[in-house]
């Protein structure tokens, strides 16, 4: 790859010597994009996530993260820790097509890409098999200004002989660097971490490290194979030590197929009545059956997860022997499903899955099955709270911080506050520069809400 250049040919290498496995990483991103498309912030403290007393960040900026704040904290202490922060609601869709922009990247310079997530992947690019690592450096540099070219967003690129390493090279190049480890320096370069720094290390494997003197990755390089299986087990052991000592054959490879879809919500206030918990199981409904649509397949099984204020979770799930994509025959397995999995008290959290996914059958098969009698399952148990909360559907009416809007004569906007019967916008995308703010009746006939993906305009 040359410098400025973004591309690659041929087949994925296999793993072996000379091996060249790249991790990119979007900085901040969620808080990035609001940033990016809203010129106004660019400098300024954001805060994405739930906007209610039960809210999740989601994502924040650097300049949020040095008061504290940080993602899956709770909203309210993100807050106090920062409290000039602007605070806005997630924008998936926007998100999503930022990240398609990414990847598309990614897919120009290596034939194999191995998503993680929206804003992260992995790549191994043929040429670089058995390059010095002053040519991997020139093409991590290439690949990030290609990424902000495209993007207009900041990466960070780690590089190294697996993905473990490949991994933890970005983190340590945050912000917007790169990091690449030489053949030779793994074990230098792994060895003062914690031991949480390798994948598959929870708090369990944590604590019983821990309890033998463990802490970092070099003083569990250090121990004897046997020792490290007889606390972890035979195979998570074994895989651990290897990673410890800087030894990762994993391939790159392509994600499989999501094996469901789902949506949930948790709630400002507990929904204490029934017709509210049908209302909210409608809208969540909805929004898994928008993600089905767009996957082009059709589920046979659903799932509901009903989480009380006591943070008890009850689930009940439904098969039917034949996949469908109706809504109608979905949201009302789901409503079904909640009446017996709401608890005494109220709820503070609903989810929706569709899983067994398959292809598209015929129509009418699915509820030709259910009224046969299909099968149904119900489980109960306890789970933890969700690290990212999407924002209740019980907001008031009207305009939010955050909404956009499109003004038939000023163009794209968003909402920085509303009460009383005003609103003001400012109106500003990512190509404008910071904007005009002008306040409104919010009433205002030439007010209507905007696709956030204007905002890229």
């Amino acid at each position: 790859m040359r410098a400025g250049t973004v591309g690659g040919q041929g087949e994925n290498v296999p793993v072996g010597p000379g091996r060249w496995v790249l991790h990119l990483d979007m900085d901040a991103f969620f808080a990035a994009v609001e940033q990016l498309t809203r010129p106004t912030l660019r400098e300024r403290p954001v805060l994405v996530g739930g906007l209610g007393p039960r809210g999740v960040v989601a994502g924040a900026s650097y300049q949020a993260r040095v008061f504290g704040a940080r993602s899956a904290m709770p909203m309210g202490q993100a807050r106090r820790l920062c409290p000039h922060a602007v605070v806005l609601p997630p924008r998936g869709g926007l998100y999503a097509a930022v990240s398609a922009q990414v990847m598309g990247v990614l897919a120009e310079a290596a034939p194999v890409v191995e998503p993680v997530s929206l804003d992260e992947a992995f790549l191994e690019p043929p040429e670089l098999a058995g390059a010095p690592p002053a040519q991997v450096e020139a093409f991590g540099t290439a690949l990030r200004a290609a990424v902000r070219s495209r993007s207009g967003l900041a990466a960070s690129v780690g590089a190294g002989s697996g993905k473990q390493l490949a991994k933890i090279a970005s983190e340590l190049a945050k912000p917007d660097g790169l990091r690449v480890v030489a053949p030779g320096e793994e074990r230098e370069v792994l060895a003062p971490l914690p031991v949480r720094a390798l994948w598959g290390i929870g708090p369990v494997a944590e604590a019983a490290l821990q309890r033998v003197g463990v802490r970092s990755v070099g003083a569990l390089a250090a121990l004897d194979p046997r020792e490290v299986t007889g606390l972890l087990g035979a195979a998570v052991g074994t895989e651990l030590h290897r990673l410890a000592r800087g030894l990762d054959e994993r391939p790159v490879a392509p994600r499989g197929a999501a094996k469901q879809v789902s949506a949930e919500t948790t709630f400002d206030a507990d929904l204490t009545a029934m017709a509210a918990v049908h209302d909210a199981v409608a809208r969540i409904t909805g929004a898994a059956h928008r993600r089905l649509v767009s996957s082009g397949r059709a589920a046979r099984t659903v799932t509901v997860k009903v989480r009380s204020a006591d943070f008890t979770t009850h689930t009940r799930s439904e098969t039917a022997a034949l996949a469908t994509t109706d809504l109608t025959t979905l949201t009302a397995v789901a409503q079904r499903l909640a009446r017996s999995a709401v608890p005494d008290g109220g709820v503070r959290l609903i989810g929706v899955s569709l899983a067994g996914l398959g292809e598209v059958p015929a129509p009418g098969l699915f509820e030709a099955q259910i009224d046969d009698g299909s099968r149904a399952d119900a489980t109960e148990g306890h789970d933890e709270v969700a690290a990212a909360t999407a924002t209740s559907p019980e907001v008031p009416r009207g305009w939010r911080a955050g909404d956009d809007v499109e003004h038939a004569e000023h163009g794209h906007g968003w909402v920085q506050g509303a009460g009383h019967g005003r609103v003001t916008v400012r109106f500003e995308t990512r190509t404008t520069g910071p904007g005009r703010a002008r306040t409104f009746a919010a009433d205002d006939s030439a007010l209507a809400p905007a696709d956030p993906l204007g905002s890229l305009s």
